[in-house]
């Protein structure tokens, strides 16, 4: 079973240090990129950024960190902000408040981290620093300072800009499972650990970002997804011509936040197509929302997906050459009996627009991870909390 290839092209979210969300958090390394210009070609250098991760390798070991940072974070708020926070496993708002839509047209569960002090804002972000892998949480912050700079530069009036929520499912400390919940205009990530069965997921979750390249206050060049664009072009060019053929000819799909899904394949190119390394190529992609924690937690969700490979589909349409000064953008879809990932370009600024900065196809993303096994209940409810509006690719 193949671990996942971790590399150096993520990045760090410089202007985040600074600010609202990462003030106050421990230093450490995380690897950047430098982008030479706003296609798939870039510079790699090593930054240092705020941002304390445990190195934990297996899932026993996230699952221990993230209680631990979870009761931290819990002994720096009152009573009050405690019963905020805090609910049952079982909660339906557990799948009522997470979507790819802004804060303002679905509303989070949880703490709103802009009205913590700088110590509580740092314990919450110590919860996703236990969580998450460096990659995952680079990625994380790189959207969120994403966000941050669609909020100080572009023509948006969303209020939502900026606003992040921590809630938390269930008690950490139980050894039972129970769920972190964190998100916000472009972000929903949904970790249920549970130590009694040495597992993680983060079906569903909801990876986001608007502007796809902008510029941090330090003048570095933050790229949140081009680890994840470096690895759909990677397994698209390492397909025939046939097969990119059968792949393009098929049907992309969304099953977003809201929406009752049948998760049905459709029509494209399967796992069965694929030749051991286009597999390992594919899985590599899939790695980017089911691997965002530690290696063991990666390799378990990988295998689980890899066992029904076959049948599993795959459908592109949208540019092919990964040039981001080109056409507008990709959309991919892959769907299984043990995964749902939906990849939507966006064709539309939702009215962020800022001069010089590509904030629609290429530069304004939505991506979808779900699990068929294993979803979340009630999502009929989560649609009533939507408005009916679903969430699928004309979403802001």
């Amino acid at each position: 079973m193949m671990q996942r290839i971790r590399r150096t092209a993520w990045v760090a979210s410089s202007m985040l240090v600074a600010g609202l969300v990462l003030a106050g958090c421990s230093t450490a390394q995380v690897a950047a990129t430098t982008s030479t210009s706003a296609t798939g070609s870039s510079e790699t250098t090593t930054t240092t950024t705020d941002a304390s991760t445990t190195g934990a390798t297996t899932t026993a070991e996230t699952i221990a960190d993230t209680s631990a940072a979870v009761e931290a974070f819990l002994a720096t708020l009152t009573d009050e902000q405690r019963e905020t926070v805090l609910h049952d496993y079982d909660d339906e708002t557990k799948t009522t408040s997470w979507s790819n839509f802004p804060v303002t047209f679905v509303e989070r569960a949880g703490l709103n981290l802009s009205d913590l002090t700088e110590e509580q804002r740092a314990a919450a972000m110590g919860v996703l620093e236990a969580l998450l892998s460096d990659e995952a949480y680079a990625t994380v912050t790189g959207i969120m300072g994403g966000d941050e700079y669609l909020l100080a530069n572009s023509s948006s009036t969303e209020t939502s800009l900026g606003q992040y929520f921590i809630a938390l499912f269930g008690d950490a400390s139980s050894g039972s499972a129970y769920e972190v919940q964190f998100g916000g205009h472009h972000l929903g990530i949904n970790a249920t650990l549970d130590a009694s069965t040495d597992a993680i997921t983060f079906a569903p979750t909801h990876l986001g970002v608007q502007p796809a390249v902008y510029a941090a206050a330090d003048g570095t060049e933050v790229h949140p997804f081009d680890g994840i664009y470096a690895d759909a072009f990677a397994f698209f060019d390492s397909l025939t011509a046939e097969q990119q053929a059968t792949l393009t000819s098929g049907d992309v799909t969304m099953c977003a936040p809201g929406d009752d899904c049948a998760f049905e394949t459709g029509s494209g190119l399967t796992g069965a197509d694929l030749t051991d390394e286009q597999r390992t190529l594919l899985l590599d992609l899939l790695a980017n929302w089911v691997g965002m924690a530690d290696e063991q937690t990666t390799a378990d969700a990988l295998a689980a997906i890899e066992a029904t490979l076959d049948d599993t589909v795959i459908a592109w349409s949208g540019e092919t050459t990964y040039d981001m000064t080109q056409g507008d953008g990709i959309s991919f879809s892959i769907s299984g009996p043990n995964v749902y990932v939906a990849f939507q370009a966006q064709q539309g600024s939702a009215g962020a627009d800022v001069d010089g900065v590509t904030t629609s196809g290429w530069g304004h993303v939505h991506t979808i991870y779900r699990d068929p096994t294993n979803d979340y209940a009630g999502s009929v409810t989560q649609q009533a909390a939507s408005g009916g509006m679903g969430g699928g690719p004309s979403a802001p």
